[in-house]
């Protein structure tokens, strides 16, 4: 059966389904969700790039800001320095920041406990033969956060990945949108809220949806950092994702939602579906494509105070980059080592890329309110 058969079934036993369960089964299914079938998605040959897959220089630019936060906790952590990775994949990003911890912070490396948080199966799988050599430093890969954490939990581009209800503002008022069946082809209904917390969410808020206009309400996120919030007992989280604040996600100028999908490198679907054409190209082809949403800052960071931590900064990635060196005596050479590392910083610097689409939010709890290095950048007039 295939998961879109699975799905079919399962929306003519119990009746729709809201976007939230759709994309948990699309891309979540144990066996046939996107991200439990391979252990990497992302890169040259998958359906997407992230910051890792330009090369080593995000993790080892990472690495810097770590060693920063872990001389900050200075002797608070005498057994190590928790480094807890959650949505880890394969390990690429924790194998890039050892390669640099181990050749420019070998202090910070003999401390580090690393702890790899992936929901895949078949991606934990793989996890040890990236680490390669590192592999004695990995204390646990689990599909769960730890229940204690001293140093840094760390996330790139997993919030947007969550799970999303979507909303939209109808001359009803505020009403869900829903995955049905029209004979065999997936359609949307509107319906009333499937839970209070939806309503509840915007109103926290103080925002109400232009008539006519939609949205994503990711509860999700916000659970996942009240949870990873109270295991954090000291320390720092360090998560780079792309978003907007709570006022700008839900304007006018994203009235049409941020749901999108990816597939080899393209917005859109794996192939041309008659059956889906004309509907919403997350609906087509579930598990074979990326289905994600931007995050609503403001509703992570108001999660994150709420259980004790500070906001210390949220810049966008180019300047928490600039701030951690990156320009600081690139290689000039042509051979090609030097050629793809400027190429590979431009990609994570240039304005209208991942530089300036992503933010890092960074906070802290029983550290105080210092200013990171990530965060010291100072524009030259």
């Amino acid at each position: 059966m295939t998961l879109r058969e699975l799905i079919a079934r399962r929306i003519r036993t119990r009746g729709p389904l809201t976007t939230a369960e759709f994309m948990e089964l699309a891309l979540y299914h144990s066996s046939l969700g996107y991200y439990s079938r391979a252990p990497r998605r992302t890169g040259r040959a998958g359906d997407f790039f992230t910051s890792v897959d330009v090369g080593p220089q995000f993790g080892a630019l990472l690495a810097s800001q770590l060693e920063e936060m872990y001389r900050l906790l200075g002797d608070s952590a005498p057994d190590g320095f928790d480094l807890v990775e959650a949505g880890a994949a394969n390990g690429q990003l924790a194998r890039d920041i050892l390669d640099a911890a181990e050749a420019d912070f070998p202090e910070l490396y003999r401390a580090i406990r690393l702890t790899l948080v992936e929901t895949s199966a078949t991606a934990r799988a793989t996890q040890s033969e990236t680490l390669g050599r590192h592999t004695p430093r990995l204390v646990a890969a689990s599909d769960r956060m730890p229940d204690r954490v001293h140093g840094v939990i760390l996330a790139n581009e997993l919030l947007d990945a969550f799970p999303t209800h979507a909303v939209a503002m109808t001359h009803e008022g505020l009403r869900e949108i829903f995955v049905d069946l029209d004979e065999n082809r997936f359609v949307e209904r509107t319906g009333p809220l499937s839970t209070p917390d939806l309503a509840r969410y915007l109103e926290r808020l103080d925002l109400r949806l232009s008539p006519g206009s939609r949205g994503e309400i990711n509860l999700a996120a916000v659970t996942w950092m009240r949870d990873a919030a109270r295991s954090l007992a000291q320390g720092f989280m360090l998560l780079v994702d792309y978003g907007h604040p709570a006022d700008t996600l839900y304007s006018d100028s994203h009235g049409t939602g941020t749901l999108t999908t990816f597939h080899r490198h393209r917005v859109g679907t794996p192939e041309d579906d008659a059956d889906q054409r004309g509907g919403p190209a997350w609906f087509a082809h579930p598990g074979l494509q990326d289905i994600t949403s931007h995050v609503d800052w403001t509703s992570v960071t108001s999660a994150a105070a709420a259980e004790g931590l500070d906001l210390l900064g949220l810049p966008d990635q180019t300047h928490f980059l600039l701030a951690l060196g990156a320009l600081d005596n690139p290689p000039t050479g042509s051979d090609t080592r030097s050629i793809k590392h400027r190429l590979a910083l431009k990609t994570l610097l240039v304005p209208g890329g991942l530089g300036s689409t992503h933010h890092v939010l960074l906070l802290g709890k029983q550290v105080g309110t210092p200013t990171l290095r990530g965060r010291s950048f100072k524009t030259r007039n």
